[in-house]
């Protein structure tokens, strides 16, 4: 019995081992490429689909509901005004002399004046001083006058969407350190709410990617999860260090600069809080390659404690000063 406990107990361990080993965050283990990082500074994924299908490619509410603002109105802008040109083309087609109060013989006003109507038609704004005479004229009009109803709503629809779509603002430091951590030493980073909006009920994973060299020969990306010293808060209204405590355990335990330059190292960082305002969930995304991390540094303080008034000031533009310190 105690024999096949054993041979039980070997076969499980033999099994964490291989499950160890297929550990993934969902990039691959095959990604050796030692020239870009997994995930930009900016949070998005430093990858690229091709051969999608056109209308998955296309999907236009997304792509216009993550557009920043200045492209957004010129995109819009864009549409109105391509819009508008169509549809005075069409009048001119039928006949400028079937929109009642254009008095233009000259091609090019002819063409602004039928303009000028379709925006006035396309907005039913209507000014009244161009009417449309026939059926022809007076139906595509409806038909105009029935887009602009449904672009308009489209359009309110997106701005809304813009609107009301939690985006976290969390500022993270430049670098990474190590630094002196208690006795002994830790890798760390910083980060800090910009944002009016509170965010609470915060947590923070972080993992390890570099490349390993297998029995093989061959070079594969393996993922290790980081223990943190703390990985959660319920309140975030002032800056956060977060430290992975370097002991025998920890993946960088042994860690050099050379180490982590040869193996390509990346340390891939999760955020997941709950926005307050809107009581919606939020994340955001960070990444720091090897030739990110500061060896020998500590954060500086980033309070303002020359002052003695009650609140608590936060100088966030300090979040990414640091200065030398020996390692332990």
């Amino acid at each position: 019995m105690a024999t096949h406990r054993l041979i039980t107990k070997v076969k499980n361990s033999k099994l964490l081992e291989k499950e160890e080993e297929r550990r993934d965050l969902g990039f691959g283990t095959r990604i050796t490429n030692d020239s870009g990082r997994l995930i930009n500074s900016d949070g998005s994924f430093n990858a690229r689909r091709v051969n999608v299908s056109f209308w998955a490619w296309l999907d236009i509410f997304h792509r216009l509901t993550v557009l920043s603002w200045p492209r957004f109105f010129l995109v819009v802008f864009l549409i109105y005004f391509v819009v508008n040109c169509f549809f005075s083309l069409l009048y001119m087609l039928i006949g400028v002399e079937h929109l009642q109060g254009i008095q233009a013989t000259d091609p090019m006003e002819q063409f602004w004046g039928a303009f000028f109507f379709s925006a006035q038609t396309l907005t039913t704004v209507g000014y009244g001083h161009v009417a449309p005479v026939g059926m022809m004229v007076s139906a595509l009009s409806s038909v105009e006058s029935l887009v602009g109803v449904l672009g308009f709503a489209i359009a309110s629809g997106l701005v809304y969407g813009r609107f009301s779509r939690p985006i976290p603002k969390v500022l993270f430091s430049r670098n990474a350190l190590f630094a002196p951590y208690l006795d002994i030493n830790g890798w760390m980073f910083r980060m800090i709410n910009e944002s009016p909006t509170e965010l609470v009920d915060v947590r923070v994973d972080v993992s390890l990617s570099r490349l390993e060299t297998l029995p093989n020969g061959q070079r594969s990306r393996r993922y290790y999860p980081l223990k943190l010293e703390r990985s959660q808060v319920n309140f975030f209204p002032l800056s956060w260090t977060l430290v992975h405590p370097i002991v025998e355990e920890s993946p960088l335990y042994g860690a050099t600069e050379e180490s982590m330059a040869e193996s390509d190292t990346e340390f891939l960082v999760y955020i997941r809080a709950t926005e307050e305002t809107f009581l919606q969930p939020v994340h955001a995304r960070y990444s720091y390659r090897y030739e990110e991390i500061v060896w020998g540094a500590k954060f500086r303080p980033m309070f303002d404690s020359g002052k003695t008034e009650e609140v608590v000031k936060v100088d966030v533009q300090k979040i990414h000063d640091f200065e030398a310190k020996a390692l332990n």
